[in-house]
């Protein structure tokens, strides 16, 4: 089983990784600040959901059947692609109106924690990324399985940690911005989601 040092080195490692701005975080801090914290919240659980997806997967050791899967692979990059472009194009299209005003129901929990799951898996490469990354970490002399659960569980509680925190200063700073300056922030978000879509559809697949 890894030290207590490998440990912490992988904690840090996550943190940095978490904490760089993606497509997810683009995500939470846009809906943060038209909808409330509550909403980048339910973003974040749905991020939550995909992890741990992630983590079984890699746990059951299907890294490499993902990635010899080339041609799935491709399907779900050129769909993950054309949802971040339509999520950035109605993040440029929306007019800045905060959404303080109204209450976000149980559907738009419901929503916005799907949303936050999509938005995770529309990438595939993270999944691969996640096959590489955690994997450096894992020792040779404990059980491999286990101790790619116990770190992808740690991943997940940094991930929770910052993006939650994200969620809530957005969320909080979206009430003190005017109805302009939320527009031009979600037109920013937009331009990023919508650039990393189109990297996304221009990507190939590594061999």
């Amino acid at each position: 089983m890894f030290d207590l040092t490998t440990w912490l080195a992988y904690v840090a490692a996550s943190a940095l990784i978490v904490v760089v701005p993606g497509p997810t975080v683009t995500v939470i801090i846009a809906n943060s600040l038209r909808a409330g914290p509550m909403a980048g919240l339910m973003n974040v659980a749905g991020t939550q959901a995909g992890l741990i997806l992630m983590v079984g997967v890699l746990a059951a050791g299907l890294e490499t059947i993902v990635t010899q899967a080339g041609v799935v692979f491709d399907v779900l990059r050129l769909v993950g692609a054309a949802y971040l472009i339509w999520l950035g194009v109605k993040m440029w299209r929306s007019d800045g109106r905060l959404g303080q005003a109204e209450a976000v129901s149980a559907r738009s929990h419901a929503s916005y924690a799907w949303q936050g799951f999509l938005v995770i898996w529309s990438n595939p490469k993270a999944l691969l990324f996640f096959g590489a990354f955690i994997p450096q970490f894992v020792s040779p002399e404990g059980n491999a399985a286990v101790q790619v659960v116990l770190l992808g569980l740690t991943f997940m509680v940094v991930a929770l940690l910052l993006d939650g925190a994200y969620a809530v200063a957005a969320g909080k700073t979206g009430a003190l911005l005017s109805r302009r300056n939320v527009r031009w922030l979600e037109r920013i978000s937009g331009s990023f989601l919508i650039g990393g879509g189109v990297w996304l559809a221009l990507s190939r697949r590594a061999a």
